[in-house]
């Protein structure tokens, strides 16, 4: 669809109007989203026309008591309030800060969340894994993350702490799963070994192909890290009757804006899941988004959606969990009140052993719970679920997209105010 054929036109098909409802065009017809139900209703033309005039004048009330008089809004839905507590079902955590790139823009800070770097120890590694463990019950499922820095560097407390907990959980009657988010850079055998036996779940931080990679994630001597990384994920990949998925995550920042080459490059390289999340807020600023470059990230993400849509149309379904999540979220339109986990049934633990909110927020006071020992600071936790709530988040109660973005991500949301 051209620019000059679209009558919303591209800004005013994002910009939030009005709490209540969304216009939309795909191709020649327009689409009116009814933000509380979830229900999408394809529009006559004429009363499209007249819903957009309001829109334009900014009169977003008289667009609603129309919709409201055909029958396409929810007039009335129950307002979720903040829980009180919630029962923890996964951990993050942080078993070596410190690594082996230099990442310009590392929220982590080369792993060493502003601190010394640090490597976490077998009885901290076992204070958690006890801690995940004494809230579940026998049929309950729960997750242990392994992130850094880089968790290879802290390599004999990694395989440790994974055969501890399986054990431990097995003998609850508890399924555990496990995941780690690694440069693959130090992946040997051994570490092959253990997500074949355990079933791991990989998230390999891969910024594009050579030319952006090595520039965005260079070793800390200056290197590329490139050749490296490949040759690790084609050695992960071969592996026969593979019970391990291997995900990509790339950070976009300015400098790596050409996302179909980058998710057909790292499709080809046979990952099992691509995703890309733009850098919104780095601890030194470099690489940050502005706004020009979202400006860019959304074009180049819709050409990215135009690519899935035309292999979905031939029978293919790209792993490309942007849109894939994207969907999910508009069929099953939950109304969640949350973006994720983050400080209720999902923390990050540190080196030392205290709970934070997540893994971003290690060595951030704003979001310390509580230590692995005496457990979650259930006052803190308290503050945490209401302040964070949807409903009391500003602008998330004035956005037509409220329940497919839930306020997007806590940590950035510190720094990076949506407009």
């Amino acid at each position: 669809m051209k620019m000059s054929d679209d009558p919303i036109g591209r800004h005013q098909r994002t910009r939030p109007r009005s709490a209540r409802l969304h216009l939309f065009n795909s191709g020649s017809e327009t689409f009116m989203l009814d933000v509380e139900g979830g229900r999408i209703h394809p529009l006559s033309t004429p009363h499209a026309n007249t819903f957009e005039m309001a829109l334009r004048l900014d009169d977003p009330a008289r667009a609603e008591i129309m919709a409201l008089s055909l029958g396409l809004l929810t007039t009335s839905l129950e307002i979720a309030e903040p829980p009180k507590t919630v029962p923890v079902k996964a951990l993050s955590l942080a078993i070596a800060q410190k690594c082996n790139l230099g990442c310009a823009y590392c929220y982590a800070q080369q792993g060493t969340f502003g601190g010394k770097a640090d490597k976490m120890s077998p009885d901290v590694a076992k204070a958690s894994i006890d801690q995940l463990l004494q809230g579940a019950k026998a049929g309950d499922k729960i997750t242990l993350a392994f992130m850094g820095g880089e968790p290879l560097t802290n390599r004999k407390a990694l395989h440790a702490s994974t055969r501890y907990a399986a054990e431990e959980a097995a003998a609850r009657y508890v399924s555990v799963g496990f995941t780690m988010t690694t440069n693959a850079t130090l992946v040997r055998s051994e570490d092959i070994e253990l997500f074949q036996e355990y079933g791991f779940t990989l998230t390999i931080s891969l910024d594009g192909l050579q030319e952006s990679n090595d520039q965005l994630r260079p070793f800390a001597s200056g290197a590329g890290s490139f050749d490296k990384v490949a040759k690790n994920v084609n050695k992960l990949l071969a592996v026969d009757s593979r019970s391990y998925k291997v995900l990509a995550r790339v950070t976009v920042t300015p400098q790596n804006l050409n996302l179909p080459e980058t998710m057909t490059g790292l499709l080809n390289m046979g990952f099992d899941g691509i995703m890309f999340s733009p850098m919104l807020s780095a601890p030194t600023g470099k690489q940050e988004m502005q706004g020009a470059d979202l400006d860019r990230l959304l074009d180049q993400l819709i050409q990215c959606g135009e690519l899935f849509r035309a292999r979905l149309q031939s029978g293919q379904i790209l792993p490309f969990t942007n849109v894939i999540a994207t969907l999910k979220s508009i069929h099953a339109y939950r109304r969640d009140q949350y973006p994720c986990g983050a400080g209720g049934g999902y923390m990050g633990v540190s080196a030392e052993g205290e709970l934070y909110a997540c893994h971003r927020f290690v060595n951030d006071d704003d979001g310390h719970m509580g230590n692995v020992w005496s457990g979650v600071a259930h006052d803190k936790q308290v503050i945490w679920l209401s302040d964070r709530h949807l409903q009391n988040q500003s602008p998330c109660t004035s956005c037509w997209a409220r329940y497919l973005c839930s306020g997007s991500c806590h940590y950035d949301a510190k720094t990076h105010v949506c407009s």
